[in-house]
């Protein structure tokens, strides 16, 4: 009887091995895109060393030609806080988890999708109670009768045309697009924090200088009533100075709104709730600019960047569906295999599982489709344009790509040459409202001059903080428009996409 059972699997197997070995698989093979054809991201070459001032992220940068990224590229800040703020993110933010769970997600029906390369094994057991009336000349005889059934049954489908491969391809390429998918998000959200670190760390420095100018003409102030009840200036001079107070006075509020919003943004960012607060506080003075910024080569982008990556995964995943599409215009064949037991005798019987009660049986079968009305030809149509469009959408985000770096990299040396002569406006507008103050303090200059000397500073000296942040806002864009260095951390839980 043992070797009665092993026939079925045994004819199922050799054939299907038989009909495999001649299978095709239709539709296209992808061929990953080629790198583009450039060799710099800008029509000029860039300068070898950004302009530096004497100020806190006024280092001069140097561009390092083909240098790696660094996994934990935020840490060349060299500020513990901003490191907190991103360990925080990392391991508390919830679109985090959900891109975490997407993969797994991912994942599994990638698994899912296998299950068609194996047979299908479906155990089957039944009790059936039936009455039969049998009639002998006058009489009525009813039996009732106890028929048990216990069988297992055996389907595959063959992959004669490769469907079922380019199902589990297609799939694949939509598990490969929600790894890359996950790497932007990490390197979105490290991004965000840096950004809006800085941006903190800024407008509290913003807000330190605006009160420090609040203070000055607060005493300024103070001089001209002093001198107006002395009757060395008309009232006019002191309501001019009162206003010029009052304006830098209302521009306060305004500086502390965005900072109390861009602090919320930073706990949410970190997966606390506003009320608990920032567990740490960037100063921008604390901050250190990179002095040496990895620049990729060109060709090198499109492996690096998880966004032309994702892209890239569904564009092998329309192509896929075209094979998708064309196997099922084709010829569908299936084996099938039934081994079990009928019986009368009740389940514990030995009579069920006697060879007398044994019922096998093996089949083949094949479907064509003969008429659809045009529908599997439109979808094979439907995954040609959707591949188009895919393909599109890739080269558009190359392109997208590419211009990033272009703009950050103009940043880069613009803003450079911004803070410096910002850093020389602040120390002129300086001298010249001290010697304003002075001559006006000793009577040798009308007191308009003095209002504008104080305006220009109190503009300058925001500004110069504005210019600092940008620096090194401009240095994290770098970072994360040359794809963040993904390839080089080890700190993502469960599945990661690997570099090539």
């Amino acid at each position: 009887m043992q070797s009665t059972k092993i026939i079925p699997v045994m004819l199922c197997g050799s054939l299907t091995a038989f009909l495999a070995a001649g299978c095709i698989v239709v539709g296209p093979d992808f061929l990953r895109p080629e790198s583009p054809a450039v060799e710099a991201y800008t029509p000029t070459a860039l300068p070898e060393v950004t302009a530096s001032a004497d100020i806190a992220g006024g280092d001069a940068q140097r561009f390092i030609q083909d240098a790696d990224v660094p996994g934990q590229w935020w840490t060349s800040f060299g500020s513990d806080a901003l490191n907190l703020l991103v360990e925080q993110a990392l391991a508390n933010n919830p679109d985090l988890d959900a891109a975490q769970a997407a993969l797994r997600q991912a994942g599994e029906n990638y698994r899912a999708v296998r299950g068609p390369y194996y047979p299908s094994v479906t155990g089957n057991a039944a009790a059936q109670r039936q009455q039969q009336s049998q009639q002998f000349g006058n009489s009525v005889f009813n039996n009732v009768l106890n028929l048990y059934n216990v069988s297992v049954s055996v389907s595959y489908l063959l992959d004669v045309f490769g469907g079922t491969r380019r199902a589990v391809e297609a799939a694949g390429a939509q598990l490969e697009n929600q790894r890359f998918v996950t790497e932007a998000t990490y390197l979105a959200l490290i991004a965000n924090v840096l950004t809006a670190a800085i941006q903190e760390a800024s407008l509290s420095a913003q807000i330190v200088a605006t009160r420090e100018i609040i203070a000055a003409q607060t005493q300024a102030l103070d001089l001209t009533v002093q001198q107006f009840e002395l009757g060395a200036v008309a009232r006019g001079d002191v309501l001019a100075q009162q206003s010029q107070l009052t304006q830098t006075q209302a521009g306060l509020p305004t500086l502390q709104r965005q900072l109390a919003q861009v602090r919320t943004q930073l706990t949410v960012l970190s997966g606390r709730f506003p009320s608990e607060g920032l567990i740490a506080e960037v100063d921008l003075t604390d901050l250190q600019l990179p002095r040496e910024l990895p620049l990729s080569v060109p060709s090198d982008l499109v492996n690096q960047r998880p966004d032309i990556r994702a892209s890239e995964a569904l564009l092998h995943a329309a192509s896929a569906q075209i094979g998708i599409a064309t196997a099922n215009m084709l010829p569908q064949f299936n084996l099938s295999a039934a081994y079990g037991s009928t019986s009368s005798s009740t389940p514990g019987s030995a009579t069920l599982f006697s060879s007398d009660s044994m019922v096998w049986n093996l089949g083949s079968s094949v479907s064509a489709p003969i008429f659809r009305g045009g529908a599997l030809a439109g979808q094979r149509q439907a995954a040609i344009a959707n591949y188009d469009r895919a393909a599109a959408q890739y080269r558009s985000t190359v392109l997208n790509a590419f211009a990033d770096i272009a703009n950050v990299l103009y940043a880069l040396e613009l803003d450079a040459e911004a803070l410096r002569a910002q850093d020389l406006a602040e120390r002129t507008a300086a001298q010249s409202l001290e010697i304003t103050t002075e001559r006006c303090r000793a009577g040798a200059i009308a007191y308009l001059p003095l209002l504008d000397a104080q305006r220009i500073y109190q503009q300058v000296r925001i500004a110069l903080v504005q210019a600092q942040a940008t620096r090194f806002a401009d240095t994290v864009a770098l970072f994360q428009a040359l794809g963040g260095g993904w390839w080089n951390r080890n700190d993502i839980p469960g599945e990661t996409a690997s570099a090539e």
